[in-house]
């Protein structure tokens, strides 16, 4: 097959969870021998992230030559499976992927802010979502993500989880004694004020923070203004992000998809205190100590430096947080128990990723075959007229409703 993958966000390296795991399906998909290509964002700071060689990677900084860029390639590259990451706020590379190969276009549904429906979009659009729901397949990177999509869209999503975290062995990184209290992408809406919160009032504690694609300006100074707080660099891989990490905070005030450091940490026995936020509870797979928190419910009409909605965040009390870091750095019989449960955890989920299955179900589309793990989900091309007609009727109510 000759895929083509579109989104806005940095290939060169990836930024966030998204890009990686679509690389990880990329990887093996052009070891497979498939030709993969990619329009993508400008390249920014990152991590590194292995890419194969032999894919073709068109990073695009202006947005109306990136949609240029776009149809190019369809035109030249002849893709079989178009494959538009959520990442397009605008809706701009989707509508371009629509008009330009219709028929080919699948959906890759990572971060429900930037889908053109449901209640955590930042940028509903009813005609982007009817394209969404129109199209040749959905993939969700978890069951909770793919009842959300299908609660808010009327479309059923194929899950297919990354093959991210490699084949192991995993390094058991857990170390009671040393290390440090450690959050990734430290910003408003991944709960940098919860994460302040509990420094302040641990100041006996080291806490370590690596930025991401969200952190601010602001934020890094907030972050400096604690004395106890270690602003960290890129690091090389995600063992070298680890290595120094006792207990792995994600205070997460948005809405997430799944959570994928939140397992990466898990694989290698590190404790994580994650709030229960979307996604969350489906990638701590049954562990302890996930929060409840007040979500973020709305944003302000105004931009960041990095071209993001201000959020509304919500006052939480840091004290459930303090309290888990005290007792998992305090009593070494609940943090050995809490690793090793992580860990076994981690293990069986990772086990159970199929490295192929979303090469299974691109060649699967047009036809009436099972998606990924033998999960029934029909494809838009497989519907019939009828069926077709029924489902947009469901989407069109729900927009009334709205």
């Amino acid at each position: 097959m000759r895929i083509l993958v579109t989104a806005t966000a940095s290939y060169t390296p990836p930024r966030g969870g998204a890009t990686r795991s679509n690389l990880a399906w990329l990887n093996r998909l052009a070891a497979r021998g498939h030709e993969c290509r990619i329009v993508c964002g400008p390249p920014g700071e990152g991590a590194p992230f292995p890419c194969d060689e032999s894919i073709s990677v068109l990073a695009v900084a202006d947005p109306a030559r990136r949609v240029q860029a776009l149809r190019k390639e369809i035109r030249e590259f002849q893709p079989d499976r178009v494959l538009v990451s959520s990442e397009d706020l605008g809706h701009a590379l989707l509508r371009e992927a629509r008009h330009a190969a219709e028929g080919t276009v699948v959906y890759l549904a990572h971060t429900p802010q930037f889908f053109p429906f449901g209640p955590a979009s930042w940028n509903p659009d009813p005609q982007a979502a009817e394209m969404v729901a129109l199209a040749a397949g959905v993939v969700a990177i978890g069951g909770h993500m793919a009842d959300y999509i299908e609660r808010e869209l009327g479309r059923r999503a194929a899950v297919i989880h990354p093959p991210i975290y490699g084949p192991g062995p995993f390094p058991n990184l857990a170390c009671f004694e040393h290390g440090l209290v450690a959050m990734i992408n430290p910003c408003a809406v991944k709960g940098i004020s919860i994460f302040l919160g509990v420094a302040a009032r641990l100041p006996q504690i080291e806490f370590g923070a690596t930025p991401g694609w969200g952190a601010t300006g602001e934020d890094l100074r907030a972050l400096e203004r604690l004395p106890n707080v270690r602003i960290l660099g890129n690091p090389r891989g995600i063992d070298e992000m680890l290595r120094e990490t006792r207990i792995l905070l994600m205070p997460s005030l948005w809405y997430e998809g799944f959570g994928l450091i939140v397992m990466e940490a898990m694989l290698r026995g590190i404790p994580v205190v994650a709030s229960d936020s979307g996604g969350l509870r489906e990638a701590k797979a049954g562990t302890g100590f996930l929060i409840p928190v007040r979500a973020i419910e709305r944003y302000e009409p105004v931009f960041d430096e990095h071209d993001m909605p201000r959020p509304v965040t919500p006052e939480n009390d840091p004290g459930p947080w303090v309290e888990a870091v005290v007792r998992l750095l305090s009593e070494r019989a609940v943090y050995e128990r809490e690793s090793a449960a992580s860990r076994a955890a981690a293990h069986e989920f990772a086990a159970g990723v199929d490295p192929d299955a979303l090469e299974r179900y691109l060649a699967s589309l047009g036809a009436s075959a099972p998606a990924a793990g033998g999960i029934e989900s029909p494809t838009m091309e497989s519907l019939s007229p009828d069926k077709r007609a029924l489902l947009l009727r469901r989407l069109r109510r729900r927009k009334m409703a709205r």
